[in-house]
């Protein structure tokens, strides 16, 4: 032992994504936490927290990605094993928020399972959440404790700044994300289109028409999500055919399944802009852009335990992103 105090702050990481954590904590400057993570035979998940973090601030990385059950399990079991070995803070750094779609009854006999989530989360004695673009922004409410939301957009922001487009449009690839395509476009300065488009099914959705202007522009299509792909591939299909020069995707959550890698490779998507919340699987055939946003994690979890406002994080070039 060399006698220094031990750093109050601690960063541990579930299985989902170990990756990012580790890009967290370099960009902190501390090593990540030791932590046993197995299973018993019978599939059951064992965790101990192999430091001692009585009194300490414990951050826990864990996007809820798919296995999402079993991520979401142990996470709680993580937050449950540092609750009982006397941490003073334990914070659920959740990039991905799992289950985020089914927030609302919106059929008869459905369950709100955004709302259990949050629930068995403070039950199992988490005392803050942080996270990243969250498919409805009203998550936060099911919460009776803090949540810091982060939005993906600063980071995407930096890297279409850098290519210097011009004529951009931004464009929703559904009504129920105009209110994001409205921060993009407010933001890199663009104008703002919006993609109408049917549900056939959990898996298939039809694109109808175009409202505004696309014809001999580049086009940036945004979502927070996208798992069998079909809405963007749908909506870059309907703005080709509507006159869009260049089609760019600009997705935060790439929970991509083997249909949605298959409709991408058949799009007509000039790149693939996504974000490293969740493990990217191989996308052969398919030009694909990954940004980082463990910086961004890292400089929220240094001012959440430095008690200090995150707000600033929301400012890119003197610029508030209001999503």
């Amino acid at each position: 032992m060399n006698g220094e105090e031990p750093h109050p702050l601690l960063v541990f990481t579930g299985s989902a994504n170990r990756p990012l954590a580790e890009r967290i904590v370099a960009s902190i400057g501390i090593p990540l936490g030791a932590a046993t993570i197995s299973s018993f035979p019978d599939g059951e998940t064992f965790v101990k927290i192999d430091e001692n973090i009585r009194g300490r601030d414990v951050f826990i990385v864990q996007p809820t990605c798919p296995p999402s059950n079993h991520n979401i399990m142990e996470l709680l079991i993580m937050i449950d094993a540092a609750r009982r070995a006397s941490a003073a803070r334990v914070t659920a750094v959740i990039p991905f928020y799992g289950y985020a779609r089914q927030d609302r009854k919106d059929r008869p006999r459905v369950a709100i399972t955004a709302k259990l989530v949050a629930n068995l989360l403070v039950a199992a004695g988490v005392n803050r959440v942080l996270t990243v673009d969250l498919h409805a922004q009203q998550i936060q409410g099911f919460f009776d404790i803090p949540v810091d939301h982060l939005y993906a957009a600063p980071v995407l922001y930096r890297y279409l700044a850098a290519k210097e487009l011009s004529n951009l449009v931004v464009v929703s690839p559904d009504v129920g994300g105009i209110k994001l395509a409205s921060g993009y476009a407010q933001v890199l300065d663009a104008g703002l289109a919006l993609v109408v488009k049917r549900r056939v099914d959990a898996e298939h959705t039809e694109a109808q028409f175009v409202v505004g202007d696309v014809a001999g522009r580049d086009v940036l299509i945004v979502d927070d999500l996208t798992e069998t792909a079909g809405t963007v591939t749908s909506a870059a299909r309907i703005l080709k055919e509507t006159g869009a020069r260049r089609i760019f995707a600009g997705i935060s959550h790439a929970v991509l399944n083997p249909m949605g890698i298959k409709r991408l490779q058949e799009s007509c998507l000039e790149e693939l802009i996504i974000t490293n919340t969740v493990p990217i699987p191989s996308i052969e055939g398919v030009n694909v852009t990954v940004l980082d946003v463990a910086p961004l994690l890292g400089e929220a979890i240094k001012r959440i335990h430095n008690g200090q406002s995150v707000s600033s994080l929301f400012r890119v070039d003197g610029k508030m992103i209001l999503l």
